[in-house]
C-alpha cells in the first residue's frame, strides 16, 4: 500500500485525475469505478478540465458505480445513478451508454446484485476504482463487520452513515436504510484501488485502515491485501498517522516513471 500525503483536497484531486488520465492514454476504454459524496468532487472536476483542455481523450472511457440506494424512485436527484451522471458522466462528455450501475429500484434486489457483479466481470473488470472512507472505516457501503470476501449485495446502513449522508437529503428520515454495494471481495478485484480521504474527521479511520490490523471491523483495512492500492490523504486526514514522515519520505524519493 502506498500512502501519499498532499497539502489539500485540490492537490489530491489533481493527483488522482492525472492517474486516471494516464490510464486512459494507455487504455482509452478503461473502466473507471467512481465513488460519490463530496470528497471525490475535486477528482472529477480536475479530470473534466483535462478533457476540456484536450490533455486526455475520455470519449471511450467507461464508468461504473460503487454502490446505490435501494428504493429511491427512478431519477431521484440523490440516487447515485443520478449523481454519477451529473458529476462524472456529463462533465466528461460521455453518454448513458458508457455507464454501468446496479438497479436499486429493481423488484428483485438480490437478483440485481448478482447481475451487477456478473456485469463487472463480463466488462473485463474495473481498471481503477476510486474509494472514499467513512468515519467508521467503511468503503463502498461495506459497514464494519462486513465479510472481507463479500460480493455485491444488499446492506443495511448504520445510523452513523445515515446521519453522515443526511446532508444530501431534506432530513434523516429521507435517507434510505438499505443499499446495494460492491462487496469487499468485488472491490479487491479492481486492478488499482485509490482511496481519497480529506479532513480531520477521517483521520482516525485512515490510521486504522493503513496502520492498524487487517480487520472486518475496519473494512478499509482490506486494502492492505491489494497488490496496487494507493491512499491519498490531505494533511488533516493524515494527522493520526504514526508513520507520516516515512510516507512523505517514500513518496519524495519515488521515481517519476512509477506513477501512482
Amino acid at each position: 500500500m502506498e500512502v501519499v500525503i498532499v497539502p489539500d483536497s485540490a492537490a489530491g484531486g489533481e493527483l488522482i485525475a492525472e492517474a486516471m488520465a494516464e490510464l486512459l492514454r494507455r487504455k482509452p476504454d478503461a473502466l473507471l469505478g467512481v465513488a460519490t459524496g463530496s470528497t471525490p468532487l475535486p477528482v472529477y472536476e480536475a479530470l473534466a478540465a483535462k478533457v476540456r483542455a484536450a490533455h486526455v481523450d475520455a470519449s471511450r472511457a467507461r464508468i461504473c458505480q460503487l454502490d446505490e440506494y435501494v428504493g429511491l424512485p427512478s431519477g431521484h436527484p440523490e440516487s447515485y445513478r443520478s449523481v454519477v451522471l451529473r458529476e462524472v458522466v456529463e462533465p466528461l462528455g460521455l453518454t448513458d451508454a458508457s455507464f454501468m450501475g446496479p438497479d436499486g429500484a429493481a423488484e428483485d434486489v438480490a437478483a440485481a446484485c448478482l447481475a451487477y457483479d456478473r456485469a463487472l466481470a463480463e466488462a473485463g473488470g474495473v481498471d481503477l476504482q476510486l474509494l472514499g472512507i467513512g468515519t467508521d472505516g467503511h468503503i463502498g457501503f461495506n459497514e464494519p463487520c462486513s465479510s472481507l470476501a463479500s460480493r455485491t449485495r444488499i446492506k443495511t446502513l448504520t445510523q452513523q452513515t445515515r446521519r453522515d449522508n443526511a446532508r444530501f437529503f431534506s432530513g434523516l428520515d429521507e435517507v434510505p436504510h438499505h443499499v446495494i454495494t460492491q462487496g469487499i471481495g468485488t472491490i479487491l478485484e479492481a486492478r488499482h484501488l485509490v482511496l481519497l480521504a480529506t479532513g480531520e474527521a477521517k483521520a482516525e479511520a485512515v490510521a486504522l485502515a493503513v496502520e492498524g490490523p487487517l480487520s472486518a471491523v475496519v473494512p478499509a483495512s482490506a486494502l492492505q491485501l491489494h497488490p496496487h492500492a494507493t491512499v491519498v490523504v490531505d494533511e488533516a486526514a493524515a494527522s493520526s498517522l504514526k508513520r507520516a514522515d516515512y510516507f512523505r519520505d517514500t513518496y519524495a524519493a519515488k521515481p517519476g516513471w512509477q506513477g501512482i
